[in-house]
């Protein structure tokens, strides 16, 4: 086309130069512009269908799994609930023994008193003004004589861990007894 024009009629250096002006940008078009459907920068990633359906497979294994662990753990908290429960009620209970076996002014009821089996243990031990001492050891005996044998050897000073050994009691449960100490 651009052959039969040129034959039809004189191109002068003008119009030479506004074909050369739009071919070029003709060009510069044709190179500038976008190419194709640009990738969606936040679009899931292409997978081919079986590489699909496993990772749903494993999703779905996961997804029991992980339900199983919530059932178990749920189950484990509620058996220590149940078990903190009754603790606490077992301390309530004992709780309500030590205050009926004080009387109205403050000083314990003697107990039926079991004679104590008392050692002396031939292991000295320091104490705060560093002077050797020997602990009782004392074999375990019904719940009275034993809060009754804590509360002495507390108001002798010696400290819940040391009476712990003494009693042969776990130092819980001695400073358990001596918090709920009756002022």
């Amino acid at each position: 086309m651009l052959a039969s024009l040129a034959a039809n009629s004189p191109i002068n250096e003008q119009t030479m130069w506004w074909i050369v002006a739009v071919g070029g940008a003709g060009v510069l078009y044709l190179l500038m512009r976008p190419k194709g459907k640009r990738p969606d920068p936040l679009g899931a990633p292409k997978f081919s269908l079986s590489r699909q359906r496993d990772v749903e497979q494993q999703m779905q294994n996961l997804l029991v799994e992980l339900s199983s662990m919530a059932r178990q753990i749920t189950a484990q908290l509620d058996t220590r609930a149940a078990r903190l429960e009754l603790l606490l009620k077992e301390a309530d209970e004992r709780l309500a023994e030590l205050r009926t076996a004080m009387p109205g002014n403050g000083e314990p009821n003697p107990l039926p008193s079991l004679p104590p089996v008392v050692e002396m243990n031939p292991e000295p031990i320091a104490t705060a003004a560093e002077e050797p001492m020997a602990l009782p050891v004392v074999t375990p005996q019904p719940s009275e004589n034993r809060h009754a044998e804590v509360y002495r050897l507390a108001d002798q000073g010696i400290e819940a861990n040391e009476i712990a050994r003494a009693v042969n009691r776990p130092t819980g449960e001695v400073e358990l007894i001596l918090a709920l100490r009756p002022k």
